[in-house]
């Protein structure tokens, strides 16, 4: 994996590099979820990549081997209610700042995937597009958040029958849609998002 040679020197001169990333603001239903790491430049971790990149099983093995080499990680979730209220930027944000902010030992630094940064991160930062694919401590992180918020999903999935959440983790695909109009939203349905918003104004109609 690439590394930006500023992370490089930073690590090298015994900076804390905390890396950043997120999981789940596309989805209809269920938390966003965030996470935070500090890697151990003494216990390499290979194989890190985006976790989009990565199948199913191969985050699930990278998991805990990040969890166990870490100097420190941190994952945070968003529940739908919140998201609601902030948008999914400003929530996305906040869940950022609080993960960087639940790391101990403290970051020096952090490096945040994409191309905005939290206004009130406890740390300077620095955001990188593309940052998951570039960056171990940010792909490290956006495993984390992936793994942590699939397994929500599978859970949810058991409390709330019929939607499919253990499938879909939540994302608008077609069964996802069919089940939303078959059954309605649930409570952890996102009511800002736009085909639960449309369900429920018709909803009020009738």
């Amino acid at each position: 994996m690439r590394q930006t040679q500023e992370a490089r020197d930073s690590i090298e001169a015994g900076v804390l590099v905390a890396g950043v990333d997120e999981a789940g603001r596309g989805p209809l239903a269920g938390p966003l979820a965030v996470a935070a790491v500090i890697l151990d430049p003494g216990r390499p971790i290979p194989g890190l990549n985006d976790s989009k990149k990565l199948s199913e099983a191969k985050r699930e093995a990278l998991y805990p081997l990040i969890v166990e080499r870490a100097l420190a990680y941190c994952v945070v979730l968003i529940e739908p209610d919140e998201i609601d209220r902030l948008n999914i930027f400003q929530a996305t944000m906040a869940g950022m700042s609080r993960a960087v902010s639940g790391l101990a030992p403290v970051a020096h630094e952090a490096l945040i995937d994409g191309n905005r940064l939290p206004k009130d991160l406890p740390c300077p930062g620095r955001a990188i597009v593309g940052g998951d694919a570039l960056e171990p401590a940010i792909s490290a992180a956006s495993i984390l958040a992936k793994v942590s918020r699939d397994r929500v999903m599978v859970a949810l999935d058991g409390e709330h029958p019929g939607y499919g959440f253990a499938v879909h983790k939540g994302y608008p695909t077609p069964a996802h849609l069919a089940a939303l109009q078959r059954l309605g939203p649930c409570r952890q349905h996102r009511r800002s998002f736009a085909p639960v918003r449309l369900w429920l104004d018709q909803a009020r109609l009738f």
